[in-house]
């Protein structure tokens, strides 16, 4: 399996990478958030776009991730427009979606951006395309807030992902039960050992799939995500506590 380096980390081997999401609303609160990351044990930063109150202005996007690149120095940015339909705060229209991360890639500021597989493939591959050209790396993505799909309904949208260029493949599911949890770790570990050729990304949320969220050492998954503050998704643990598991979990193997 490849791994992917974005500045000084390496995407796909070690311990998973910690990704700390920001979730203001303001620029101020954005800004703010990301200086108080400052000594925290954090690999990549997410910004989520759609908590953002003037982000179909573009303009003002770029500015704050003009400043966000300046507050983080050499941390990874990950810039993520969640849309509604997938647990974001914010609907889009399908066409300014792509011009948003296209035009977010060329910035130079992002070191990445997800893209959301439901958008359809050919959106999908024109931001990998658009945005890998720039030299920025893709996360392409898909959320189902409702439940746990079948063990074979994940490995084929991840592969799906694969297919269409991603450089590294993220799945969350909601369970409904701690035999979700097992179909989610199970379904990460076959596509791991099996098919994967880029990194892969899995969780299950709430506080029943809190554990996916520590073990990713074990079963394949090679990112995860801490919260300083406001989460960005359900069973989201603080950043600190999140790090010194990954420790006791890598130090056990």
């Amino acid at each position: 399996m490849n791994t992917v380096k974005v500045r000084d980390i390496e995407i796909g081997t070690g311990t998973p990478k910690i990704v700390v999401p920001i979730c203001g609303v303001s620029r101020e609160e954005i800004l703010e958030a990301a200086r108080s990351l400052e000594g925290l044990p954090a690999n990549v930063v997410e910004w989520r776009a759609d908590w953002f109150e003037e982000v179909m202005d573009f303009d003002a996007v770029e500015s704050v991730l003009r400043e966000l690149r300046l507050v983080l120095g050499n941390t990874p940015l990950l810039m993520t427009f969640r849309r509604a339909q997938e647990g974001g705060e914010k609907d889009i229209h399908l066409g300014d979606y792509e011009a948003l991360n296209i035009r977010a890639a060329k910035t130079g500021y992002v070191d990445m951006i997800d893209v959301e597989l439901f958008t359809g493939d050919e959106i999908v591959r024109n931001i990998i395309q658009r945005a890998q050209a720039q030299g920025v790396k893709v996360i392409a993505s898909n959320h189902d807030f409702q439940k746990t799909p079948c063990k074979d309904e994940i490995i084929s949208r991840l592969l799906r992902m694969q297919e269409l260029g991603a450089d590294i493949l993220k799945m969350a599911v909601m369970p409904e039960s701690p035999q979700d949890v097992l179909t989610l770790l199970s379904a990460t570990e076959e596509m791991v050992s099996g098919g994967a050729e880029q990194p892969v990304v899995t969780m299950s949320m709430g506080g029943t799939g809190v554990i996916s969220r520590l073990c990713g050492q074990v079963f394949g998954s090679a990112m995860t995500f801490g919260a300083v503050g406001k989460a960005s998704a359900p069973g989201q643990i603080d950043v600190q506590d999140l790090k010194k598991i990954l420790d006791v979990m890598q130090n056990a193997l």
